[in-house]
């Protein structure tokens, strides 16, 4: 009975204690929910509301609410209002000057450029009512045209920096024209530079179908044209440019090109049975400006490439007469008055007359290699070894006698400039190592640059600029010749 007792004793309690810690726990979870409901109504919630500048694009400009201005132009109407339209120079001119247009709410605007059509002018007025605008590189150029003559400073510097962006072998010609047609100077130095250092390394014919007179005569005589092998390479390139100007409508590849271009020419020297050259025809006088810029003196300097200038009766013979006089008396300056190379430099005579050449490493390795061509004695050979270029005066090993000088030291002027580039041409690095006048003893070499691994990216195309040869000093007239007595 008392352990019976005890158990029915203790059930009532155990119970009630049961009861008691449910009520408390649900007190406690009401009192954790107020304190929950009451800090999520005093946190401030995030709602994504329409943005200020978007709703006034859809609401004012897209909608035309409130329109107190209609502009129409090429057959199309924007309802717009004069308070943002006063952002343009264009407009608030119009709107503040004693012109009619300043108390009229419908205006027609006459468009003389061309290159301006509805959507330039759907942009161009848009910009006006938002923050940014998104231009396609595509379209860039009637933008700018458009932004232009509505002088909007702001879309137009957009237009610029897109441009700049964007410059590739389709774009490059005509986003140089516009950038000189519509005052974008940084954008047309951009161009002329993509170009300088693209023409060679990465042709096209797309490319050269594009590239006027002007501006290859630009190219081919700035001495920051980035030149692959040899200067022979330089009128190859132009003779290829030549042909697909006066051929506009050939299409073939970039591989088939020299042939069809080397077949033309020749054809039509059968055909014609002229002994003029082609540059002194009705035909190609125009073409004469630019091949005037050719270094010709490093074009006969070499055996295979004379004959190809002799053959193909491009070049005048005047020119080639005067080109070979000049080099037969730097060569007699070099053999008889022992002319060292030149001991200093004049950057703007040596950036005239100094030798083009390049190459392109594909890849990291162990590179030597010497540029084909007469060089007065002084057999350069040129070593990518290590990330370092080095130069060495070669005199010991040679093809045969008394090809090379055997002075005790020559000197030679140079600039050598590197740099790599991604797929739309664009310089990913570069370097230089400037504009210097090595001397180097026989069988001397010397290291030129150190290239820093980290900026080092392949296929890494190097060019060169030489000279040899001291500047050519005026003759004495005054002296008479000495004859010998019979």
């Amino acid at each position: 009975m008392g352990s019976l007792g005890s158990k029915l004793s203790g059930g009532p309690r155990a119970a009630v204690c049961e009861c008691e810690r449910k009520k408390r726990k649900r007190e406690q979870d009401e009192c954790e929910c107020s304190e929950s409901e009451a800090e999520e109504l005093s946190t401030p919630r995030r709602k994504k509301l329409k943005s200020t500048s978007k709703y006034i694009y859809q609401t004012l400009f897209l909608a035309g609410e409130n329109s107190d201005i209609t502009i129409c132009a090429l057959g199309q109407e924007w309802h717009l209002h004069k308070i943002y339209l006063c952002q343009s120079g264009y407009f608030s001119s119009m709107f503040s000057g004693s012109w009619k247009e300043s108390n009229m709410n419908y205006i027609e605007l006459e468009i003389p450029d061309q290159n301006i059509d509805t959507e330039a002018l759907q942009v161009a007025f848009g910009s006006l009512y938002r923050d940014d605008v998104l231009i396609q590189p595509s379209r860039v150029v009637t933008i700018l045209a458009a932004a232009c003559m509505l002088q909007l400073d702001g879309l137009i510097q957009q237009c610029g920096e897109t441009m700049k962006e964007t410059i590739s072998s389709k774009t490059v010609c005509g986003f140089y024209t516009a950038a000189g047609t519509y005052g974008l100077d940084s954008v047309k130095q951009k161009c002329l530079e993509w170009l300088l250092n693209n023409l060679m390394t990465h042709q096209s014919v797309d490319l050269l179908k594009e590239l006027s007179i002007g501006l290859m005569e630009k190219l081919i005589s700035s001495p920051d044209l980035f030149v692959m092998q040899v200067e022979m390479d330089v009128y190859t390139a132009l003779k290829k440019w030549m042909f697909l100007q006066l051929v506009p409508s050939w299409n073939g590849s970039l591989k088939q090109l020299l042939t069809d271009a080397d077949t033309w020419f020749s054809k039509r020297r059968k055909e014609t049975c002229s002994c003029s050259s082609f540059l002194d025809t009705e035909q190609g006088q125009k073409f004469a400006v630019v091949f005037g810029h050719v270094r010709l003196q490093y074009v006969i300097n070499d055996l295979t490439s004379a004959k190809i200038i002799e053959r193909d009766m491009i070049i005048a013979s005047g020119w080639l007469s005067t080109v070979y006089k000049q080099q037969w008396f730097a060569m007699l300056r070099t053999e008889q008055d022992n002319d060292l190379g030149p001991k200093e430099i004049n950057k703007e005579e040596f950036e005239i007359h100094s030798m083009r050449c390049g190459r392109k490493l594909a890849k990291d390795g162990d590179y030597c290699w010497r540029w084909t061509g007469f060089s007065f004695g002084f057999d350069l050979l040129v070593t990518y070894t290590n990330r370092f270029i080095i130069f060495k005066r070669n005199t010991l090993s040679q093809p045969c006698n008394g090809a090379v000088s055997l002075l005790p030291r020559r000197n030679i002027a140079f600039r050598l400039r590197l740099a790599s580039f991604d797929s739309n041409g664009k310089v990913i690095c570069s370097r230089t190592a400037g504009y210097q006048v090595l001397s180097l003893e026989k069988d001397q070499e010397q290291i030129v640059l150190n290239l820093d691994s980290r900026l080092l990216m392949f296929p890494l195309y190097i060019c060169c600029n030489f000279l040899y040869t001291s500047p050519e000093t005026k003759p004495e007239i005054d002296e008479q010749p000495v004859h010998s007595e019979n």
